[in-house]
């Protein structure tokens, strides 16, 4: 027979263990670059830009389209570090199988 009120503490222990690496997680920045470090993206744990940073030798107005590809390149960078440090935080909390959000 199921213990309910072991399994309730075992489901409050699992969505505090949850919440404190997701405000972990929050609470840091990840940055990302491309171009050889000539372009360097970063962005918060929720996934919002925090700065851009662009070598000024590669302003020039003829190369503008390579410029803007830089750029996305390194936000998604940025946000596949972010995504890593969620799954990595969340990885010993969860039972296998089970992903976040439910």
């Amino acid at each position: 027979m199921v213990n309910m009120n072991q399994l309730m503490k075992q489901a409050q222990a699992m969505q505090k263990q949850y919440m404190e690496a997701q405000e972990k997680i929050n609470s840091q920045e990840y940055t990302g670059s491309s171009g050889g470090e000539m372009v360097v993206a970063t962005i918060d744990g929720r996934g919002e830009a925090k700065s851009i940073k662009i070598d000024p030798s590669l302003v020039d107005k003829d190369e503008v389209e390579m410029l803007e590809d830089l750029v996305v390149t390194a936000f998604k960078n940025a946000k596949k570090k972010l995504d890593e440090a969620s799954k990595d935080s969340m990885s010993g909390i969860l039972p296998p199988g089970m992903n976040m959000p439910f």
